[in-house]
């Protein structure tokens, strides 16, 4: 029934692309980890038993990861060519 009433709400406010529960389980995960939240409390958030699956579902894309590394990383103090 959920997976309806988000086809039908998405549809209201004219989203074209299909929608459905498990896209807004993804863009939660992938919000949150862009956002700076720890990867295993989005673990534990998602049920996931492995890290790894968390990983790989929430398709950090290399640039936001290298952009971070350079922000945080002690050693490129915010500088990386």
């Amino acid at each position: 029934m959920i997976f309806y009433i988000i086809k039908e709400l998405a549809a209201s406010v004219g989203i074209r692309k299909s929608i459905s529960p498990h896209t807004l389980r993804h863009s939660f995960a992938t919000e949150l980890v862009e956002n700076g939240a720890d990867l295993r409390a989005v673990q534990e958030m998602l049920g996931h038993a492995s890290i790894t699956t968390t990983e790989i579902y929430t398709h950090l894309d290399r640039k936001f990861l290298k952009e971070t590394i350079m922000k945080f990383h002690p050693l490129y103090n915010g500088k990386f060519e």
